[in-house]
């Protein structure tokens, strides 16, 4: 899907309206507690805390989210589609296979960081929206948690129906939230309007060589203002690059400043609003719709991330780094609206967790900014090798220098964040290393799996052609073989051969590939040439954003070879279920990635209900493999 078809397919009033709810959920939320983890440990925050920090904030705003993500990094584009995993491969092509692999390290480090904020950011936000109702008043402070769990437990439950009809207020919602943004900081500013002076970037540099060590340290709370950035990236195929830009600039970026400063202002006048900053912007009669409007914002902020995971299981499922699950589409017009039911039970079943243990947005924030910078900085790492690529001369020069400023930066933001890896960042830490171990030891087991297979191969042609010669008894019909490596002989002929001893009139050998690009054309999926008099070799390309249909891609097979009998009732499909043993006695810190690869395909999901085949057609083969 390319960026421009995306564009011209929909208004772009619309385009706009959706980007702020879909794009924009995470970042538009986090005015709800940045300013307040950033200056609590402050006490009451002086003329030279606010304007210092507020300058800090201000500037990474414009460097990181409008000039790193919003102009640079939607430059780095796979054919219209963003994300980690889509830079990743961008990255990939053309690599020698040792560069591949640390660029794949890279990418899956990223994407598992991402996890935990798919996590975290439920949690995060909804409690700091709930927990208006403190400000509102004290005796309501036992019902933040008991509140916050029922509307999360609410979203994950909805999940299976899908979220097309939801989806269609998140825009129109998130428009008013940056209105009611907007137009709480700019009164709060009017009221001082000497918080306008943090815009100088003297306040920043001045509060940083006054307190360096200060500074570094609240680095890891200033940085809960870029939440979400990374969403400017991953959902650019969904809205197109241009669609994202004129929605941060037009609307996001100024209703985020304006907040921001209002907050400051407030400060300015009452440093004892420190205890909530946001909630005590808007006047007493509006309090409590205010809470009511942030607590629908924080909802949609987790539904974008919800969403996201998703969308990213789906693409590693599809990449090779993690068994087939099921996956169910909630649109018959849209795509890109999935549910996968294991993936969505244990987000809920984390994000309880992490309500109940840790109780409070403030210190939930120390484990935040780990996930969300550890995932900025792949990004900058990995756009180090796409966006030079292909400049010449000064330009490259420029990029290289530019994307250099980035990394700094990130490495700052990060090793900020290290320092509170004991405070609430060892969470998505641990749950980083967990998936980056799963995801790493499936796409070895099945190198391993592929490699094997491969070394035991037999050409396909020629076997083909001495069965025609010394024929075996033939029934009526078509045998479609799921074939992993093209031109060889599949082991599900083999065993059919060896038990069954006999060969269906026509037989078709298909192998589903998946491309390194998000979409492949339908005019552009298939390749199929004939083998021998009775045979013929199909091959299938799929986009890693695209889920495989083989009884579609069998129906355009039978349009372009008439010869071909693949009437449904006619067609019976062999697949090979293989059964993964560990059987070789090794020493424990040997053998675990082993048992944990068998464990891994034991739970993945059925071959024939992920590539939509009939299962009253199909016909499994066992086969046992030694690891």
């Amino acid at each position: 899907m390319a960026t421009s078809d995306t564009e011209t397919s929909r208004p772009k009033a619309a385009l706009l309206v959706g980007a702020l709810g879909v794009v924009y959920g995470d970042i538009g939320t986090s005015p709800l507690y940045t300013i307040k983890v950033a200056l609590t440990g402050v006490g009451h925050p002086d003329v030279e805390h606010v304007l210092g920090m507020l300058s800090i904030l201000f500037w990474m705003l414009v460097l990181v989210a409008s000039v790193k993500y919003v102009i640079c990094i939607l430059s780095a584009d796979n054919r219209g589609e963003g994300g980690t995993l889509a830079l990743m491969e961008l990255a990939m092509r053309g690599r020698t296979e040792k560069v591949r692999w640390r660029l794949i390290l890279l990418g899956l480090i990223g994407a598992s960081l991402f996890y935990g904020d798919s996590m975290i950011t439920p949690a995060i936000s909804v409690l700091s929206a709930v927990e208006g109702i403190g400000v509102v008043s004290h005796g309501l402070d036992a019902w933040v948690v008991p509140v916050a769990t029922a509307v999360l437990v609410a979203l994950f439950m909805v999940q299976s129906r899908g979220t097309g009809t939801v989806g269609r207020l998140f825009g129109p919602v998130m428009l008013l939230w940056f209105l009611v943004l907007g137009v709480l900081g700019a009164w709060r500013i009017i009221e001082e309007p000497r918080v306008l002076q943090a815009i100088n970037p003297w306040w920043a540099i001045h509060f940083i060589v006054d307190a360096p060590l200060e500074t570094f340290l609240a680095l890891g709370a200033l940085v809960l203002a870029l939440t979400g950035t990374e969403a400017l990236y991953a959902d650019m195929g969904h809205f197109g690059r241009s669609t994202i830009r004129r929605a941060w600039f037009a609307a996001v970026f100024p209703a985020l400043v304006l907040c921001y400063f209002g907050q400051g202002a407030l400060l300015l006048t009452d440093p004892s609003s420190i205890r909530n900053p946001f909630f005590l912007l808007a006047p007493d009669w509006g309090l409590v719709p205010l809470v009511a409007l942030a607590t629908a914002a924080t909802v949609i902020a987790s539904q974008s991330v919800i969403s996201g995971a998703f969308s990213m299981t789906r693409q590693a499922v599809q990449l090779g780094y993690w068994p087939r699950m099921v996956i169910q589409h909630t649109s018959a017009r849209e795509e890109g609206q999935i549910y996968l039911p294991r993936v969505n039970w244990l987000l809920m079943g984390a994000v309880l967790v992490l309500i109940i243990a840790f109780g409070s947005s403030d210190r939930l924030a120390h484990a935040y900014g780990f996930a969300v910078t550890g995932t900025m900085l792949m990004t900058s790492v990995l756009a180090f090798a796409v966006l030079p690529r292909g400049s010449r001369g000064g330009k490259r020069i420029a990029w290289l220098a530019l994307i250099t400023v980035f990394l700094v930066m990130d490495v700052l933001l990060f090793a900020s964040n290290t320092l509170k890896i004991h405070e609430g960042g060892w969470l998505p830490l641990v749950v980083g290393i967990v998936l980056l171990t799963l995801m790493m030891t499936w796409k070895q087991g099945r190198q391993q799996v592929h490699d094997t297979l491969a070394g035991d191969h037999q050409s396909l042609a020629s076997f083909m052609e001495s069965l025609e010669a010394y024929p075996p008894t033939r029934v009526p019909g078509t045998a479609v073989f799921m074939s992993m490596i093209v031109g060889t002989v599949p082991p599900a002929l083999l065993h059919n051969l060896k038990h069954n001893k006999i060969l269906h009139e026509q037989a078709l050998f298909l192998t589903i590939e998946v491309a390194d690009e998000p979409y492949v054309p339908f005019d552009e999926r298939l390749k199929v040439e004939r083998v021998s008099r009775s045979s013929w070799q199909a091959v299938a390309r799929w986009g890693f954003k695209q889920e495989p249909n083989v009884p579609q891609v069998v129906g355009q097979i039978g349009q372009e070879v008439p010869e071909l009998n693949l009437e449904p009732m006619q067609t019976s499909y062999f697949l090979l279920r293989q059964t993964i043993i560990v059987v070789r006695r090794l020493p424990w810190h040997k053998s675990w990635k082993r048992h944990l690869f068998a464990l891994m395909a034991r739970n993945a999901s059925r071959s024939t209900r992920f590539y939509r085949i009939p299962p009253n057609r199909v016909v499994e083969m066992g086969m046992q493999m030694e690891l």
